[in-house]
């Protein structure tokens, strides 16, 4: 058994670095590249994607996993031995379902709509995108079709990013959501002047914001000597390695919250990935274990501690140090409010904790009605804003803060959208377990002590990498499935308090 799994792994460490090449190409194209290389980077990005699956799903790889499954059948269910087998062969039944010119054809597509993106968000203009994200949409209706599903086309492109979830789950997750969300939203709405958040729109010098993120992302616990942090239109993570993971940001001047809410987010995402087992590394075991729990400590980071009363207990004070006549006469009870003001915004990734998981809703139902020809892609604009008014009451004056705003479908990535709201209620349900096993992490969090609440995530979530399913991981960490109610119970006791209900 030992020299197959050596050989196994010898052929998949390969494997992996020709995906973290490919990988570095996409994050010089989104920081660095010029523009102008776009054409060549489709093409490079193409090869490399295409020789990495082809040597994925080879006769070679399925004879090691066949031969292995009978060898590790005894071993422990969480043995990395077992595990490598086993989830390997589940992504190899998958892949090889997959035309290898249909990752070509994806790859390539996806980097020329990447910069078709950058230049109609900056312009406004999505009939300049629109033709991209035709392309993106045929391409993903072919993929689900490779890959097949039982109920409805849009399950097997969710499975990808949350595997076992089904569409169905996800809708009645959503709606159950939507129940408790809307009645609070309308009774804050009654009460909109009990915060006001004007401060956050003071002139804040970009440099200093820049600097005040680098110190909150080094005391989570990132570490820049295996990490950094650039700018980028969209703000995203991206690993090489546990030992080389890039994050961005994007910074503005009047608005206090993007750079530093995208950093500590990001961060989160950074964190898992830098907190992965190097014993996993080069392995397909080396990654989280859905985007949904990646989305997990994103927001938990993001919003359970960054938007915490501890959290600007312990960072107001330096704060005013940067900003002193931006926060003159301001206390951190009057910053924390305003931090967490609910408003209903256009920007998903600058909404508040109670109005972001509508967002979500409108983009997992525009999604599957692009699948599935229920909406023309040159209406899509029309029926975003439409679906803005329903659920956020506001409608976006371009399509910059409105269709065009989110990177992802650019990448390609359809039916990754509501893992933001699966992550958002397991962040909850994450750290109310970790407040069962260490009550004094609030008081920790408000002296600046980010470590313990950091090393329990990560010995609880970040070591497995994707050892195992989502499902299985939630049990294992909080006994329990995953469920909306501690997310609720959450949002309902915080923002009740901030505005008196």
């Amino acid at each position: 058994m030992e020299e197959k799994l050596r050989e196994l792994k010898t052929r998949l460490g390969e494997i992996k670095d020709l995906e973290a090449a490919a990988n570095l190409l996409e994050w010089d194209q989104m920081t660095y590249m010029p523009p102008g290389g776009a054409a060549a980077r489709a093409e490079q990005l193409a090869t490399l994607r295409k020789i990495a699956h082809n040597l994925f799903v080879s006769d070679e790889i399925g004879r090691l996993l066949e031969e292995l499954q009978a060898e590790v059948a005894d071993l422990d269910y969480d043995s990395d031995e077992a595990s490598l087998v086993r989830v390997t062969a589940r992504d190899y039944e998958k892949e090889r379902k997959i035309p290898a010119s249909l990752v070509a054809e994806m790859a390539k597509a996806t980097a020329l709509a990447h910069e078709a993106w950058v230049r109609a968000r900056a312009e406004a203009n999505y009939p300049h995108f629109q033709p991209h994200l035709q392309k993106i949409v045929d391409l993903n209706i072919q993929m689900a079709e490779a890959l097949g599903y039982e109920d409805c086309l849009y399950d097997a492109l969710l499975d990808l990013f949350e595997p076992e979830m089904k569409t169905a789950q996800v809708a009645q997750v959503f709606d159950d959501l939507k129940a408790q969300l809307v009645p609070l939203v309308k009774a804050i709405a009654e009460r909109k002047d009990a915060v006001d958040d004007a401060v956050l729109y003071r002139d804040y010098e970009e440099e200093k914001q820049w600097a005040f993120g680098q110190e909150v992302l080094r005391r989570m616990g990132f570490d820049f000597e295996r990490g950094r942090q650039d700018k980028s239109v969209h703000p995203f993570t991206i690993a090489f390695s546990p030992n080389d993971v890039r994050l961005t940001t994007r910074v503005y001047r009047r608005q206090f919250r993007t750079a530093l809410f995208g950093s500590i987010h990001e961060g989160g995402h950074a964190l898992y990935d830098q907190g992965l087992s190097l014993a996993l590394e080069r392995t397909p075991l080396c990654d989280g274990a859905s985007t949904g729990i990646h989305e997990s400590q994103s927001r938990l980071w993001e919003n359970v501690v960054g938007r915490s009363r501890s959290f600007w207990t312990f960072y107001f004070p330096r704060l005013k140090e940067l900003f002193p006549a931006q926060l003159e006469g301001v206390d951190s009870e009057t910053f924390y409010k305003a931090i967490n003001k609910v408003q209903p915004s256009m920007i998903r990734v600058e909404a508040d904790e109670v109005t972001y998981n509508l967002h979500i809703f409108l983009r997992f139902e525009i999604e599957k009605d692009m699948l599935e020809g229920k909406v023309k892609l040159s209406d899509l604009p029309e029926a975003w804003n439409a679906k803005m008014k329903a659920y956020l009451g506001i409608v976006p004056a371009n399509d910059a803060e409105g269709v065009l705003q989110d990177v992802h479908w650019s990448m390609g990535t359809i039916g990754y959208f509501p893992t933001y709201a699966l992550g958002n209620l397991l962040a909850v349900q994450f750290y109310k377990q970790a407040l069962a096993e260490m009550p004094e992490i609030p008081a920790q969090i408000e002296r600046g002590e980010f470590a313990p609440l950091r090393t329990w995530l990560k010995e609880r979530i970040h070591v497995h990498g994707k050892k195992f399913t989502p499902a299985e991981l939630v049990r294992r960490v909080t006994g329990s499935e995953l469920s909306a109610r501690p997310f609720v119970e959450y949002i309902k006791a915080k923002y009740g308090e901030i505005y008196g209900l």
